[in-house]
């Protein structure tokens, strides 16, 4: 009996050393493959090709270190590239590069599979970018088109490339547009961007209108501020007009349909033409309120001033420009009037008498638009009138509008 509990004891000894000693050399095992990946990552990092070789030497599976190897040795690239798509079945981005490469040796059938293979892998923006890119190459439009618009559904942070590289195919902004648009709202204001930033005005109105239908004019406000603001430069009141009209009817901005916009003051101006710009300079201020527009002139104001002033768009025809407004300690024939600007000249369609009365005063201008003369500005102009000082007072207007005359 103790001979049996002493032999059982010295093999319960002997499997617990047997135990200590596995889990040791388990322990060993991984501090060494732990060192090695380390010592490997830091090699790789090293970003040399001596250095990444000895990394795949420590770790000869990691293909992300030939793929790293074949951008450094261009002439062992294949190879490489073929290595980490053998180690990664599923590593679009080899397949792509590879694709790449055997494309510019001549090999099209093989690269064309491996950059459709790179798409089925990855249907990110990359696989369907260099899609189009090789069709292109290739002169194949119809596909060049099809993969187009299919990297246009995956938009990128930044889509200029892609609409670049159809204008190359097409200058033609309705061809891009039918081809490729669909109702993303961040590949439309892509779009719209590039379609300004190539003086492409009159496409840019379009796709703008488009953006009202997807887009979100708490984002999207101000490019549409921008598109009109440029098309009023270009004197296509039309245009800018319609666009305006779009953004009130969808509610994208409090304004107003008549003429001009905002005509009671009651509300801050919208940074844009179809609204307010009320100017400020030294010794010369003014703001929106209950009870109109308020300026106070301090005496050390600009000789020259423009006060407030907006875009308006009219068809031919005769019109009254009726407004009120009282002013406090400025005396008559000191030269501030309201004036019709036609554009491109800074000579007066009409302008009002010099506006100086202590008692709400309600004055009425008569004009003319003649054809070809849609879009005006309407200008609050200072302008000293010689052998008068500069006024120091107060002008408050609570309304101004235009009607036909009939």
């Amino acid at each position: 009996m103790l001979r049996w509990i002493a032999v059982t004891w010295l093999r319960f000894r002997l499997l617990a050393m047997m135990c200590r000693t596995i889990i040791v050399g388990i322990c060993a095992l991984g501090i060494w493959c732990s060192w090695n990946m380390a010592r490997a990552d830091y090699l790789f990092r090293q970003d040399t090709d001596d250095s990444i070789r000895a990394a795949i030497r420590l770790e000869p599976d990691a293909w992300k270190y030939y793929m790293r190897l074949a951008l450094l040795d261009d002439e062992h690239a294949q190879q490489l590239l073929e290595t980490a798509i053998t180690l990664d079945p599923y590593n679009a981005e080899a397949d792509i590069e590879l694709g790449l490469r055997l494309e510019a040796a001549g090999d099209y059938s093989r690269a064309e599979r491996l950059l459709l293979n790179g798409f089925t892998i990855d249907r990110t923006f990359l696989p369907r970018w260099s899609l189009a890119n090789f069709y292109l190459r290739r002169d194949n439009m119809p596909a060049f088109w099809l993969w187009a618009r299919r990297a246009a559904e995956m938009p990128s942070d930044s889509t200029g490339p892609l609409f670049e590289l159809c204008w190359r195919v097409s200058p033609d902004p309705n061809e891009i547009t039918r081809n490729i648009l669909n109702n993303n709202p961040e590949l439309i204001r892509q779009y719209l961007n590039f379609l300004l930033a190539k003086n492409q005005l009159p496409a840019a109105v379009g796709i703008a209108q488009r953006l009202t239908q997807f887009g979100d004019p708490k984002t999207d406000d101000p490019q549409m501020f921008s598109v009109i603001d440029q098309l009023i430069a270009a004197n296509d009141g039309s245009e800018a007009k319609t666009l305006w009209n779009a953004l009130i009817e969808r509610r994208w901005v409090l304004a107003d349909q008549g003429t001009p916009n905002n005509p009671n003051f009651a509300r801050d101006p919208l940074p844009v033409g179809f609204d307010w710009a009320l100017n400020s300079y030294s010794g010369l201020h003014s703001w929106p309120g209950p009870s109109g527009l308020e300026t106070e002139f301090s005496g050390l104001e600009p000789e020259d001033s423009t006060i407030a002033q907006q875009a308006v768009v009219l068809t031919p025809g005769n019109y009254e420009l009726e407004y009120s407004y009282r002013t406090h300690e400025i005396p008559p024939e000191t030269g501030l009037r309201w004036q019709i600007i036609a554009p491109g000249s800074e000579t007066p369609l009409a302008e009002s008498p010099d506006l100086s009365s202590e008692t709400l005063n309600y004055p009425k201008v008569s004009f003319a638009v003649l054809p070809g003369t849609s879009l005006i500005r309407l200008r609050l102009q200072y302008r000293r009138t010689l052998g008068t000082p500069r006024i120091s007072g107060t002008l408050v207007i609570p309304s101004i509008q235009i009607h036909v005359i009939p």
